[in-house]
Formats: structure tokens, sequence, C-alpha cells
């Protein structure tokens, strides 16, 4: 028996150009990643849905985890979510939600995710999130959106995922999952792309009072004596939750800023540039940080500067478009 919502085969699948191989950073976190393929698949842009990017900020421990909010798919697209009620076994909702039209979207171990090879796959617990769209019981397969793509995993994956050991004494957790309902959907016209430009000044509307990069810098400075006690691996981790993610962010955004330029009316490019540069310097930071968590010296005032001044410069453009 199998199920599926779209008609989507990983050996011909081809990843939206936000995923492509020029970018500078190719995926930017599992919450977001999924949705940027999920509404490709769906028929969607998904750059007129990062208005989000605008109103991100570093929460003084790290860069907020960005993804699309309910909301914007709401009104851009029609899609609905909510919580799903794990109460049976996973693998019995995924059936019936897919019978139903609806995607899901669910926390699970990278550990048995096999397009994470030679990363976490079958060598480190982490917890990521895919979105699921097609289950075939007979074969024992599941096909996911997960990072730049879509994939399909089965055997022993299946397995371990969907048909855990019972668990009498219920110790172990169901995974937060959501249901997305697709019954609502509306083809893209040119009233998308209002409501686009919309929710997106409305994001700007909300960005930070202060500067978020500058904050990100100044934690990292503060951090950086307890960084160099610890070992490769929290660097890492300690990377993607600061870095990576303002890199990731400031790269979406200037994506969006290049599409709000594409507006009529709009007309003002030079933000998307000073967008890109952000972009470029987190990975060039991160590469000094690394360095710096070794022991050796780091100016980060210095490698930071320039992009303080260029994230509220392309902001003040942004606003005045």
């Amino acid at each position: 028996m199998m199920v599926q919502v779209l008609d989507v085969d990983p050996a011909r699948y081809r990843s939206h150009p936000l995923h492509g191989s020029d970018r500078i950073w190719k995926e930017t976190n599992c919450a977001a990643d999924l949705w940027i393929e999920a509404l490709h698949s769906l028929g969607f842009d998904p750059v007129a849905a990062l208005g989000f990017t605008l109103s991100a900020d570093f929460d003084g421990d790290q860069w907020r985890m960005f993804t699309f909010p309910a909301e914007d798919l709401r009104v851009l697209f029609g899609i609905e979510m909510d919580e799903l009620n794990v109460w049976r076994p996973l693998v019995e909702h995924l059936v019936d939600q897919l019978a139903l039209r609806r995607l899901v979207v669910v926390d699970v171990d990278a550990w048995y995710l096999p397009d994470t090879a030679g990363l976490t796959y079958r060598c480190a617990h982490q917890k990521t999130s895919v979105m699921v769209q097609m289950v075939d019981l007979g074969a024992r397969r599941l096909g996911y959106f997960h990072n730049r793509g879509y994939y399909v995993l089965e055997g022993e994956d299946f397995s371990a995922l969907l048909e855990p050991p019972a668990d009498p004494d219920g110790a172990v957790l169901p995974p937060y999952a959501l249901s997305v309902r697709l019954d609502g959907l509306r083809p893209a016209d040119d009233s998308t792309d209002a409501r686009a430009l919309a929710l997106g000044l409305g994001h700007l509307a909300r960005r930070p009072q202060t500067n978020p990069v500058a904050r990100l810098r100044k934690r990292i400075d503060e951090d950086l004596p307890w960084l160099r006690q610890h070992d490769l691996d929290t660097f890492h981790r300690y990377a993607f939750g600061t870095v990576r993610q303002c890199g990731a962010n400031a790269e979406l955004a200037a994506d969006f800023a290049s599409w709000l330029d594409a507006r009529p009316g709009r007309g003002r490019a030079e933000a998307a540039p000073l967008f890109t540069g952000v972009a470029a310097g987190m990975k060039s930071i991160e590469f000094s940080l690394a360095r710096a968590a070794r022991g050796r010296s780091c100016d980060l005032e210095g490698l930071f500067a320039e992009h303080e001044v260029a994230w509220d410069e392309a902001m003040d453009r942004l606003a005045l478009a």
C-alpha cells in the first residue's frame, strides 16, 4: 500500500535555485529548507515568501532559527497547518494524513536519514525536521523533503523511524508533528505579489531596533574564552547557531530584496548586494572564528565592522523604497 501527495521522484528531482550550487550558503536550516523545496514542488515561488528574513534577529545567545511563518503561508498560498496529535504509531497517522492529501512535518533523528551521509547518517544523533509526502508500507519506503531536496529512505531506516519496538511503559515521547492542509491552495496570480509585498513590508516594520549583527559580534567576543576550552564538534554546533544562521538569513534577505526590486514601483536594488556581502562575510568570519577557537588571535570587531554597517544600510534602503 502506497500513499503520496505529490508526484515527485528523487531520481528526477531538481532542487529550487535557492539550493543551487552557486549559493554562498547551500543550506540554511531544516525548518526553512524543507519549505523551500515543498513550495517549489507545489508550483509556488518560495522567494516571494521570504519577507520573514527582514524581521530576523539575534536573540542574545543565538541567531533566531528562521523559517516561513504559518500565517504567511496561509495568506500567500492558502496553506494551513496545525500540530498533529500523535496518539497512535506515527506510521498510522502518516498514512491517514497523506490519504487526506496532507503533508506532515515531523521531528526525526538524522541518524536515519540517508541524505545526510557524511554528516550525521549512521554516525551522529541529531534532531531535525522532515516533510513527509509519501509512505509505501509494502516496500517500507518513506519519501520526504529535507535540506536541499527530496529523498526516499527504506529498510532499516524506515523501521527505526516508523516501527520502533513496543514501549509498554510509555517512556518514549511521541515526535512533534504538524499537519499541513492543502485543500485551500490558491494558484499564484497578481494578487500573490501584492500579498507578498504587504507581508514583506510588515516584517520590515518589525525589524530589530538595534543592529543584530553588532549584538552577535559582541556575544561571540564574550564567548571566545569558553569556546577555546571545547572541542571541534562544539565549535561547529556553536557556529551553526550564530554566524551560519546570520549568513544564511542575509543571503535569503538578498533574494527577497531582489524580488522586491523587480516589482513595479520598488526600484532600490542596492539592498540586495549589501545583504549578499553580509552573507559572504559570515562565511569568512566562520573560518576566522575556527582559528580563534584553536587559540589564535582574532580581531572580531575588525572582521564584523563593515557587515554591521551593511546590515543597517540595507534595511534603511528597503525602508525608504
